[in-house]
């Protein structure tokens, strides 16, 4: 059945499941979010080894999502893999470099005879999960506001800046977009450490900032949303492709597909809740809430970005050169193959919310710190 689907519908399964990936991404930042907490909610050591042993048990997952995600695209989107990663390789580097750092980190910290100490460690930790998430959100968004760059006949990305990407940061919407997710991760790894550490004064302190972390975000979330209302889009003629600007676009995509309007509305709704339930209700399980709103964001975003005659990766410089999910996409027949193996993704997923749920089982204490298995802590 999936071999007799035609090209372009291939190519927007293909776009839904980048998306979906991207955006369980963004709901697993709350490891990056946890780990910007590190300076600010614990009192002492123990308190810190909580946090870091809590978000220990959970960062290779976000590692390995982000993984697929890029492999997601290169698989599926080549021409866009290979322009982005090719010309703006600065901040791709700088992102990975972040992540890097991190995995480290949790395998070094507490290493015997650490002659750089545990201090080093946790700023990198602090390092990824802040700066490593504003630049994927200054990424994201020249997903909207463009990137400076040209195609010639043979595909070849020419870079019209030395920045190589890194100029994405100096526009006040990309960075805006980029602080915003700063702060959703660290709302979302305050509720998660609520849920996954028994500790009164710890998780009374987590609370309490996400509600902080909450307040600061919301002047850059105003400030994309009214954008991305307002603003030029990167318009496709569907008749011969050509791209040009438009007044308007993204207000026009919402309109045009309900479906992605409801899930913006629907995920922001639940992040005030779990956000609402954790700080004045005294509730736990604000994470789950918060998570799939996010998840429901995320794809509101990639969806606006993508479908409706939408230039998804826009050039600024040369407005004919943008991508689009059908000029960018691999040939039929890989789309076919790669939608077969995707069949087994729901397998994986299952796998990992048993692995999840066997985990979490039991909320971490600091007993278990001191415990028989202490040494297999971070």
């Amino acid at each position: 059945m999936i071999g007799k689907l035609d090209y372009s519908t291939l190519q927007q399964i293909w776009w839904i499941i980048a998306s979906v990936v991207g955006s369980l991404f963004l709901f697993l930042n709350f490891v990056q979010g946890g780990q910007t907490l590190l300076f600010t909610v614990p009192r002492n050591d123990e308190e810190k080894s909580l946090i870091i042993n809590s978000l220990g048990r959970k960062w290779e997952l976000t590692f390995t999502t982000l993984v697929l995600f890029g492999g997601a695209l290169f698989a599926a989107f080549p021409k866009f893999y290979a322009t982005s990663f090719g010309g703006a390789y600065w901040v791709w580097m700088l992102i990975l470099f972040t992540f890097i750092i991190q995995a480290v980190s949790y395998e070094y910290r507490k290493k015997p005879e650490n002659f750089l100490g545990s201090t080093t460690y946790e700023a990198f930790l602090f390092i990824n999960g802040s700066v490593g998430i504003l630049l994927i959100g200054a990424a994201v968004g020249t997903f909207f506001t463009g990137s400076s760059f040209s195609l010639n006949d043979m595909n070849q990305v020419t870079w019209q800046t030395p920045y190589r990407g890194l100029e994405a940061a100096k526009n006040f919407f990309n960075l805006s977009l980029g602080l915003f997710l700063v702060f959703n991760a660290r709302v979302l790894g305050a509720m998660y450490l609520v849920n996954n550490i028994d500790h009164k004064g710890l998780t009374d302190r987590c609370r309490k900032s996400a509600w902080k972390s909450f307040l600061w975000s919301l002047p850059f979330l105003l400030f994309v949303l009214i954008n991305l209302l307002f603003m030029q889009g990167y318009a496709v003629t569907p008749e011969n492709g050509t791209v040009f600007l438009q007044k308007g676009k993204y207000l026009q995509n919402l309109v045009g597909c309900p479906a992605t309007l409801l899930l913006l509305l629907t995920g922001l709704t639940l992040v005030i809740y779990g956000v609402f339930v954790t700080c004045f209700k005294g509730k736990n399980n604000g994470i789950w809430f918060g998570g799939i709103g996010t998840v429901l964001v995320g794809l509101a975003v990639f969806f606006l970005a993508g479908f409706n005659n939408t230039a998804f990766y826009p050039s600024s410089y040369d407005l004919q050169s943008s991508l689009t999910i059908y000029n960018a996409s691999s040939s039929h027949y890989t789309l076919t193959v790669m939608t077969y193996v995707a069949l087994g993704v729901p397998f994986v997923l299952a796998y990992i919310a048993y692995v999840w749920k066997q985990m979490d089982g039991k909320r971490l204490t600091l007993a278990e710190l001191t415990g028989k298995d202490a040494e297999e802590m971070y």
